[in-house]
């Protein structure tokens, strides 16, 4: 008896989502905002926040490339106005998203309810509520990047 027979064979081949730009923006804004979240909640706690990274160019005393796990730089999406309100805003390419027409920043108030705005704005996202914006920051970091790349001209 063959070894192939006991097996259940199938013609199912995996989705392949990569080449979409929207659904490749959706999820690293995702992304982005669950390691903000997690950096709040750090933050509110009282404890220091390091997320990993891990980064292969190290070399052992044998000469040898080992992998080593460092920690990356975490820059917060909140900031603080004059009177002491504090704010999130969502970055889409290293600028912020606008959630609205002119409106780039959701007013949290104080620090510890930012946790859950970032929640309900992962909602949003995963809801595709935000699918026109994002997809428009992605388009203008694609333009820019393009620009980027062509040769300069002597």
């Amino acid at each position: 008896m063959s070894v192939l027979k006991t097996l259940k064979l199938s013609n199912a081949a995996p989705i392949v989502t990569a080449g979409d730009p929207l659904a490749r923006a959706r999820d690293k804004l995702l992304g982005s905002l669950a390691d903000q979240r997690a950096f709040a909640s750090a933050v509110v706690a009282g404890e220091l926040y390091t997320p990993p990274k891990n980064l292969v160019s190290r070399k052992n005393e044998a000469g040898e490339r080992v992998r080593v796990e460092v920690s990356r730089r975490m820059r917060k999406g909140w900031f603080e106005d004059g009177t002491g309100t504090v704010h999130f805003a969502a970055r889409v390419g290293g600028k912020p998203l606008e959630l609205a027409k002119g409106k780039q920043a959701v007013e949290v108030g104080t620090l510890d309810k930012l946790p859950s705005v970032i929640d309900t704005l992962i909602e949003a996202v995963r809801a595709g509520e935000l699918d026109a914006q994002i997809a428009t920051a992605a388009e203008a970091r694609g333009l820019m990047m393009a620009e980027r790349r062509k040769p300069k001209a002597a």
